[in-house]
C-alpha cells in the first residue's frame, strides 16, 4: 500500500545569499562608478543587477528601501547608496570599500577630464559621442523609476502620491526636503493609526477563510 502523499507542490527553497569578500565588494562597485553616465540615478539598474541578481548580496525589498534611505539622507546619491549596502554586507570595513570603489573611478575620470576637457570637446568624434549618450542617460534614469513603482507597490489606488509630489515640486517649486519629512510623518501615522487595523481586518479574514 502507497503511502498517502500530499497534492499540493512543495515550494521551492529561497535562494541563498551569496558570501562576499573585499576583493569581489571593491571592483563590482568600481565597475559600477566606472560605467555609470549621468549621475547617481542613472547607475540604479547596473547596481541592482550586480547586487540583487548577479551576487545575490541583497533581495529586491531591501533593495528598495535602501535606496530610499539614500534618497532621503544628504549628500551625493552614489556614495550612500554604496555605503549603505556595503554596511548591511559587512559594517564599517565594507561600507569603505564600497564607498571608495564607487568614488575612485569618477575622482580619476574627473581628474582626466579637468586637464583635457577643452581638447577633447575639440574632437568631432567625441563631442557627437556625448550627444549620443545623453538620451540613453534618460532612458537609464527612467528604467529603475518604473521598475521602483512596481517594488513599492504603487497601484491605481496610491498612484496619486507620486503625482501629486512631482506637481508640487514641478508646477509650485515646493522644496523636496519638506516633501520627504511630510512623507515620513504621513508613513508614521499611516503606521501608528490605520496599520494596526488593517492588520485586524487581514487576521479575521484569515480565521474566517
Amino acid at each position: 500500500m502507497r503511502p498517502k502523499t500530499d497534492s499540493q507542490p512543495i515550494p521551492a527553497a529561497p535562494s541563498k545569499r551569496e558570501a562576499w569578500d573585499g576583493l569581489t565588494l571593491f571592483s563590482t562597485f568600481f565597475r559600477i562608478g566606472l560605467f555609470t553616465l549621468g549621475g547617481g540615478y542613472a547607475m540604479i539598474p547596473i547596481i541592482e543587477e550586480e547586487v540583487v541578481r548577479k551576487h545575490k548580496w541583497i533581495d529586491g525589498d531591501l533593495f528598495v528601501d535602501l535606496l530610499a534611505v539614500a534618497q532621503s539622507c544628504p549628500g551625493v546619491f552614489a556614495i550612500n547608496i554604496s555605503t549603505f549596502i556595503g554596511y548591511k554586507l559587512g559594517k564599517t570595513r565594507a561600507a569603505l570599500l564600497a564607498s571608495l570603489g564607487t568614488a575612485l573611478p569618477s575622482f580619476i575620470i574627473i581628474l582626466l577630464i579637468a586637464l583635457f576637457f577643452h581638447r577633447l570637446m575639440d574632437v568631432g568624434w567625441i563631442a557627437a559621442m556625448f550627444r549620443g549618450i545623453r538620451p540613453a542617460v534618460v532612458a537609464l534614469i527612467a528604467v529603475p523609476t518604473f521598475n521602483m513603482a512596481k517594488s513599492a507597490k504603487i497601484t491605481l489606488a496610491n498612484c496619486w502620491i507620486p503625482i501629486v509630489t512631482a506637481l508640487l515640486i514641478w508646477m509650485l517649486g515646493v522644496n523636496p526636503i519638506y516633501i520627504i519629512l511630510a512623507a515620513a510623518a504621513a508613513g508614521l501615522l499611516y503606521s501608528m493609526i490605520i496599520g494596526p487595523t488593517d492588520k485586524t481586518d487581514n487576521t479575521d479574514k484569515d480565521h474566517t477563510a
